[in-house]
């Protein structure tokens, strides 16, 4: 909430009060001094914008709810106290300015600030009430936020940690492959394209969205690392058009649904198979696939840990804007991303 949004909040109930105010009792053929009866009600409400501050301060060091009597305590002080500076404000402005045009004055100041106080006692506690729970919706939003951003994090650190034993064992023995083969340049072109993954994988910056065409990249060289372990067995082809290769994904968000591809798919087959990666977008709605001609799913169908992760990820960036869906397509498996499209 920014410090001006509770000005802003009073201004405009000061203004809506004032009008209903005049216009109602024009409205019965009341006679008053109305520019000055609506410029003293929009002023009184003056005391209710000063005090907001104090009362969210309270609310910050004492919150309610409480099981704590001294907080209940300390905001029903603070309610009184509020509610009889905003009345003997509004009854200071009323004696000194006389809007209703009373031939005689005003009743003298601490009768009518007296009867102010009692009068409009309910109208204080629904006030306070209501910049309490105000407070607290918004107090409550902004540490969901904050948890959603902090568990992306995690899982994204948990996706990083998840890639470098697993993948980088399988790589290294087919770079052990290849030096024993003496084939030198296959090994040196290897190790460069997993030197550069492991750059990748081993970020440790809090970015949680990458630019499309840099998660191609990085799928580019992970897959031509598996390519050299599983040689003519793997063929792969990514299809990311040039328009939408600045679309914003969340940072290694495909490497996990490749790796399923590969592992459940094509290292399932004797003679190996094609994985297709794709990305779409129709209208605000950026859709990424990633298929293989390897096995049907095996029932009951469970996510793995990359999965899991990347599930509750997808659920903490984009809440339900977002779908990871896995099917049989007939002609092997298929894995559909949906998420907001999000541009440069």
């Amino acid at each position: 909430m920014t410090a001006i949004a509770p000005f802003l909040a009073w201004l405009a109930l000061a203004l809506f009060d004032a009008t209903q105010t005049v216009v109602s009792m024009r409205a019965m053929g009341m006679q008053h001094d109305w520019w000055t009866l609506f410029f003293v009600i929009v002023a009184s409400w003056g005391a209710w914008a000063a005090a907001t501050p104090l009362a969210l301060a309270l609310l910050r060091h004492f919150p309610l709810p409480s099981r704590a009597m001294r907080n209940w305590a300390v905001h029903i002080c603070a309610c009184l106290a509020i509610g009889a500076a905003w009345t003997c404000w509004a009854a200071t402005l009323e004696h000194a300015f006389n809007p209703f045009a009373y031939p005689k004055g005003p009743d003298p100041f601490l009768p009518l600030w007296k009867s102010k106080f009692i009068g409009n006692l309910v109208g204080e506690v629904i006030l306070y009430g209501a910049v309490t729970a105000l407070s607290v919706t918004f107090a409550t939003r902004k540490r969901l936020s904050q948890q959603r951003e902090l568990l992306a994090q995690a899982q994204l650190a948990a996706l990083r940690l998840q890639l470098e034993p697993h993948f980088i064992f399988n790589a290294l023995n087919a770079v052990t492959g290849l030096i024993r083969e003496k084939k030198d340049n296959e090994a040196i072109a290897t190790i460069a394209a997993l030197g550069d993954l492991l750059r990748r994988v081993t970020d440790r910056s809090e970015r949680q969205l990458v630019a499309l065409e840099s998660e191609a990249d990085f799928l580019r060289k992970y897959l031509e690392v598996q390519q050299v372990r599983f040689g003519e067995r793997l063929h792969w082809q990514l299809d990311i058009p040039a328009a939408i290769s600045g679309a914003q994904v969340p940072d290694l968000v495909l490497q996990p649904l490749v790796e399923n591809a590969i592992k459940h798919g094509i290292a399932k087959r004797a003679k190996g198979g094609t994985l297709r990666v794709t990305a779409a977008r129709a209208g605000e709605v950026l859709t990424l696939s990633v298929a293989n001609d390897g096995p049907a799913l095996a029932a009951p169908l469970r996510d793995g840990v990359g999965l899991s992760n990347t599930r509750q990820r997808l659920q903490a960036l984009y809440g339900g804007q977002q779908s990871l869906q896995l099917r049989d397509s007939g002609q092997g498996v298929l894995a559909t991303l949906t998420l907001p499209y999000r541009g440069q």
